[in-house]
């Protein structure tokens, strides 16, 4: 990089623990943060100061994310996933005293809406996404029911899929194959069809779609990591996710909508494979026949199509860096970023996962990484792969508002909601805020 390394935009100081999630609610006027004693703080980004802070498990948390305008999810180690009563106008009657305070202080409790008994063994944490098919958003927005996906309570390689608010069990997914603990999940709506994107502790990842006949089909498997998969996260346009693990490895995966798209039988020895600056790049040869000798697997659907369940990623790169995790993708698609062992934040480009900067600043191993959500109003490059590595600046819309006419106030709310952010949090208990 020719720039020095950015310093940290605000430093917000408050966690005892270990920061273990982060994510942006309310249209990214706040921030939640959850440590490793299961505290949970609620920061007003405004004036980075705290609005709530509660003991939301008796464990460490796994996951947070919010549901509309008033309502947070909350999945701990104590195998429990809560859903709290969290409006704007609930935060004044509870306690701002940080976790550094000590966990003798009394400090009121939002109100529990909901309560599911799920399993948290191996650390997975639940996906979540709107009950009918609709665009992908990391916001779940205001509708009334949700899916939440967890892995099984007895099973841990297959995954459950719950409603709320009627808690009852609509779907369990298997995995079809000793995979080991799920290890990530992601549950998204992908041309009308309910999608499970799955990563495990074999370092195998694996696409399973809801057909129109009620049962699961894997369209997409693959084994592109020696160690198990850390995180996974799919573009906003759900062309591809990708995937971190605790090898260096990171990697960027197709999304097969139907049979017909992995409908190619292909002979892995015609496979091309080209590694420039430590980068493999993998693209598949002219298909081959699925009845050659050495070739993969093939099966036949009812109307006698062969289909390949085993598909390989569309590019891999060793990035000498192990440990990776919590990856997220901005909203724009143009870039993704994860989280180190090593303590280090590293952004990458979707489309060629070339390293573009890494952001030091934390002391010890860093945990959580989160976005802002601008929408896709304000990011143009999601659907045309404009790259953060290209030396331009990605196209933005024509801002309407006069940002001068503004109070003091509405000016940093607007450029709380408007700016690309990028939150860390790490071992230190800080979280570091940059945009």
């Amino acid at each position: 990089m020719a720039t020095p390394v950015p310093s940290p935009k605000f430093v917000l100081r408050g966690h005892k623990a270990a920061v273990h999630v982060a994510t942006f609610i309310r249209r990214n006027e706040r921030l939640v943060t959850g440590d490793s004693e299961g505290f949970v703080v609620l920061w007003d980004l405004t004036i980075m100061r705290p609005r709530a802070v509660w003991r939301a498990h008796a464990n460490a948390i796994l996951g947070i994310r919010g549901w509309g305008e008033d309502k947070l999810i909350t999945h701990g180690r104590d195998h429990k996933l809560l859903v709290w009563k969290l409006a704007q106008e609930d935060e004044s009657g509870l306690s701002t005293a940080l976790p550094l305070d000590g966990v003798h202080v009394e400090r009121r409790h939002p109100w529990v809406v909901h309560l599911l008994e799920v399993n948290a063994m191996n650390f997975c944490s639940f996906s979540a996404c709107p009950l009918g098919g609709c665009q992908y958003s990391r916001f779940l927005g205001t509708l009334s029911e949700i899916l939440i996906a967890v892995p099984n309570t007895l099973a841990s390689e297959s995954v459950d899929i719950y409603a709320l608010p009627s808690q009852r069990r609509t779907h369990t997914v298997n995995s079809g194959g000793k995979n080991g603990m799920a290890m990530s999940l992601s549950l998204v709506h992908h041309q009308r069809r309910l999608t499970l994107i799955a990563a495990f502790e074999n370092g195998c990842a694996s696409v399973h779609q809801l057909t129109s006949e009620g049962s699961w089909l894997m369209t997409y498997k693959t084994q592109a990591h020696s160690q198990p998969v850390l995180s996974l996260d799919p573009r906003p346009d759900l062309k591809c996710f990708f995937t971190s693990g605790a090898d260096a490895i990171i990697a960027k995966h197709p999304i097969p909508t139907a049979q017909q798209e992995i409908a190619k039988p292909f002979n892995p020895s015609e496979r091309i494979i080209e590694e420039v600056d430590g980068t493999l790049e993998q693209e598949d040869s002219a298909p081959s026949s699925a009845s050659k000798p050495g070739g993969p697997k093939a099966k036949s659907d009812n109307k006698g199509t062969m289909v390949e369940e085993w598909k390989h990623p569309r590019k891999i790169t060793n990035t000498k860096h192990s440990g990776q995790q919590s990856l997220e993708v901005r909203s724009d698609g143009a870039i993704f970023a994860t989280a180190g062992w090593d303590s280090k934040i590293r952004v990458y480009s979707c489309k060629t996962l070339k390293e573009l900067a890494v952001l030091k600043w934390h002391k010890d191993g860093a945990y959580a990484v989160a976005f802002s959500d601008v929408g896709p109003e304000t990011s143009q490059s999601a659907g045309t792969d404009v790259e953060a590595d290209s030396g331009a600046a990605a196209p933005q819309p024509k801002d309407t508002i006069d940002v001068k006419r503004l109070s003091v106030r509405d000016r940093r709310v607007h450029r709380v909601k408007a700016a690309h952010w990028i939150a860390a949090g790490a071992k230190d208990g800080k979280e570091k805020k940059q945009s």
